[in-house]
C-alpha cells in the first residue's frame, strides 16, 4: 500500500514517482451519504424534493446528518456552483442540477453540487474544474496485476478505485483556463532540450507528458512510477499512445467519441427489462444477457477487463441494477432517501452501457502497443532522478504540492458572505 502523504523520495531505479512529476495531488471527494449521487439525474431530483419538504424531525433523518454535515451547517458554496450557503433547515432553495462526474474508473454518474450536503467536497478541485482540465486518478495501490494504475478524465473524479480504494487526484493544471501546469517546475524545459529535435510543437506540452504518463507509469508498493526516455523516437511513440488512451478514457472529450469497426459494434438484440437483476457473459455467442435483455457482439476482453481486481462490467451493472429496484448496491434494502425515486432501467443506461463495452474494448486492443513501449523503454537509456537534479527540475518546492491561490475572485462563504481568495 502506498503511503497517504501527498509527497515521497524518488525511487533509486531510474525512474521518477509521480509525487515527483505531478506534484499537486488531492484526496478523494468524501459525500458522507449516499443519497447525493448515484446514476440517475431524475432521482437525486426526486430525492432532494422528498428532503426539503419534509418536517424538522423527518428532515433531520432523510438527511443522514453527520459530524461534518447536518441540516444546521452553515458552508461556503462550491466553487462555479450558486447552491445555498445557509442552513439547509431553513431554507433548501431550489433543487441545483446534477452534474456528471467519475465515480470510479469507467463509470459516470451524477452529483448534487451543494456543499451543505457533501462531508469533503474538495473544493480545491472545483476551483480548478473547466472546459481544459484533466484530472489524473492513481490506483497504484491494487496489485500490479489487477488492471490499469492511472486513469484520465474531464470530468470531476470522485477518486476511488472500484474496490473502494482511495487514489489520489492529480489536476493537471493548477489554474483554470489551462495554465500553470501541474508539473515539476523546469521538467517541460528539460524535455524539450533533451528530446526537442525535429519533434512536433505539441509533442512537450503538458498534456503530452500525461498523455506519456498514462502509457508508461508502472505501479511499486511505493505508488506510481514514470520512467522517462532518453530517446525521442521513444517518447514520441509513448506520447501517441497516451493520447490514444486519454481519447477513450474521456469518452472523446479529447478527440472523436470511441466507436468500434463496423461489424464489432455492440448492439441490443433483445430489449432489456426494467429491473434487470442478473448478468452473464454468453462466451459462445459474445453475448451479454441482461435479464431477458441481449448485446452482442460483445468481446471477452470487454466481459474480462478488470481495475483493482474488480471486473468493469459487473460493478457497473450491480450498481444499476440495485438502483433500478431501490436497492444498495450491496444488494441490501434501501432506507430513507437512498429508497426514493427507483423508477427501472433508464434508456439512457443502455446507451450507456454500449459505450462502456465499446471503451473496454478499444482499452484492451491497445495492450499491443503499450507492451512495445515497455520493451523499448526496457532496452534504452532514461532520464534519471541524477538528471533531473542536476537540472534542478528535482526537488520540487514545497509550494508546488500546494493548491496555487486564486486572486481576485469572490466566492460566497457562509451564510451568504464573500470571502476575497
Amino acid at each position: 500500500m502506498r503511503s497517504s502523504s501527498p509527497g515521497t523520495s524518488v525511487p533509486p531505479d531510474g525512474l521518477v514517482s509521480l509525487d515527483e512529476l505531478m506534484p499537486w495531488s488531492v484526496r478523494p471527494l468524501r459525500t458522507g451519504r449516499a443519497w447525493v449521487s448515484g446514476p440517475d439525474p431524475v432521482v437525486l431530483r426526486a430525492r432532494w424534493e422528498r428532503v426539503a419538504a419534509a418536517e424538522a424531525a423527518e428532515q433531520e433523518r432523510l438527511f443522514a446528518p453527520t459530524r461534518s454535515r447536518t441540516p444546521h451547517t452553515s458552508v461556503a458554496a462550491l466553487p462555479g456552483r450558486s447552491a445555498g450557503t445557509g442552513r439547509f433547515a431553513r431554507d433548501p432553495g431550489p433543487c441545483p442540477d446534477p452534474v456528471r462526474i467519475l465515480h470510479g474508473p469507467y463509470d459516470e454518474q451524477w452529483l448534487l453540487p451543494d456543499h451543505r450536503l457533501i462531508d469533503a467536497a474538495r473544493p480545491e478541485l472545483w476551483r480548478v474544474a473547466d472546459g481544459q482540465q484533466l484530472f489524473a486518478v492513481d490506483h497504484s495501490s491494487a496489485p500490479e496485476d489487477a488492471g490499469p494504475a492511472l486513469s484520465v478524465t474531464a470530468l470531476l473524479p470522485a477518486g476511488h478505485s472500484p474496490a473502494g480504494r482511495p487514489g489520489r487526484i492529480r489536476p493537471l493544471y493548477r489554474r483554470p483556463g489551462g495554465t500553470e501546469p501541474n508539473l515539476a517546475p523546469g521538467l517541460l524545459d528539460l524535455l524539450r532540450r533533451r528530446l526537442g529535435g525535429s519533434e512536433a510543437p505539441d509533442a512537450f506540452t503538458p498534456e503530452a507528458v500525461l498523455a506519456w504518463t498514462l502509457a508508461a507509469a508502472r505501479p511499486s508498493p511505493a505508488g506510481l512510477r514514470v520512467p522517462l526516455p532518453a530517446g525521442a523516437e521513444v517518447w514520441s511513440s509513448g506520447v501517441a499512445l497516451g493520447r490514444e488512451l486519454m481519447r477513450l478514457q474521456s469518452r472523446g472529450a479529447r478527440g472523436e467519441r470511441p466507436r468500434l469497426p463496423g461489424g464489432r459494434r455492440p448492439y441490443v438484440r433483445a430489449a432489456l427489462p426494467a429491473r434487470p437483476t442478473e448478468l452473464v457473459y454468453d462466451a459462445g455467442d459474445e453475448a451479454l444477457i441482461v435479464g431477458d435483455g441481449r448485446i452482442s457482439p460483445v468481446p471477452a476482453a470487454a466481459w474480462e477487463f478488470t481495475v483493482g481486481g474488480v471486473r468493469v462490467l459487473e460493478l457497473w451493472f450491480g450498481r444499476r441494477a440495485a438502483a433500478a429496484s431501490g436497492r444498495r448496491p450491496d444488494g441490501a434494502s434501501a432506507d430513507g432517501l437512498d429508497a426514493v425515486g427507483a423508477r427501472g432501467w433508464p434508456r439512457e443506461w443502455t446507451s450507456e452501457l454500449l459505450e462502456l463495452i465499446t471503451v473496454l474494448a478499444l482499452l484492451d486492443g491497445t495492450a499491443g502497443p503499450r507492451e512495445d513501449v515497455r520493451a523499448r523503454l526496457e532496452s534504452g537509456p532514461l532520464i534519471g532522478p541524477a538528471e533531473l537534479r542536476a537540472a534542478g527540475v528535482l526537488p520540487v518546492p514545497p509550494s508546488a504540492r500546494r493548491p496555487a491561490s486564486v486572486l481576485g475572485h469572490q466566492e460566497e462563504g457562509p451564510e451568504g458572505q464573500f470571502a476575497l481568495l
